[in-house]
């Protein structure tokens, strides 16, 4: 794969990876891209198939899995979700780093690819605060909050494999975390910008 490094962020939901995503976004316009994910769901009220995701069925989808060009993929509530080689070359070919935001399982199954990302995990300092920031956006049913803390629970124990990822930020300082981020991708973030100066 050409161009630089891309950047693994899991994390549970509520751990603050969007937050530290938007800041990071917004300080090196450009530097960064998303690969856009597959899914076999259907597009939400205002999504655009290609820019959210590349709404497929699941034929196709599995059609291209079992012919290797996925680099991780998972079900979810029936529905199945993935990241395809071609969407992470799409935004190598841009020069720009490209971020994969995945759950634990996929960054085990990444891990068995030739993709060598920069692994990062984003923590909470605590399961208690993770359901207070959780409960203060008031977006969750409290079924659908106890599955998130459930799912949380099995995340964070498992991201504590040694040597799964490069580095953990705990996030209970924004700013804190953010400059650990920042630290660990200043190597790549330089790089991209020089090769674009060439």
């Amino acid at each position: 794969m050409q161009g630089p490094r891309p950047v693994v962020l899991s994390g549970p939901s509520g751990a603050g990876k969007s937050t530290l995503l938007k800041k990071l976004l917004k300080d090196y316009e450009n530097i960064f891209g998303f690969s856009v994910s597959h899914t076999t769901r259907q597009p939400r009220p205002g999504e655009v198939n290609g820019k959210d995701y590349h709404f497929v069925t699941r034929e196709e989808m599995q059609k291209e899995i079992d012919a290797g060009e996925f680099i991780e993929h998972a079900e979810f509530s029936g529905n199945m979700y993935g990241t395809s080689k071609g969407a992470v070359q799409a935004v190598q070919a841009q020069n720009q780093i490209c971020v994969l935001d995945i759950d634990i399982q996929g960054v085990k199954n990444i891990k068995k690819t030739d993709l060598n990302p920069i692994y990062i995990s984003v923590q909470p300092p605590s399961i208690e605060i993770l359901e207070k920031r959780l409960r203060d956006r008031k977006t969750e049913t409290e079924e659908s909050l106890l599955k998130r803390l459930t799912a949380a629970r099995v995340d964070l124990e498992l991201s504590k494999e040694p040597g799964l990822f490069d580095l953990v930020i705990i996030n209970d300082d924004l700013e804190k975390a953010y400059s650990e981020l920042k630290e660990v991708l200043l190597e790549e973030i330089k790089k991209t910008e020089e090769s674009r100066k060439s």
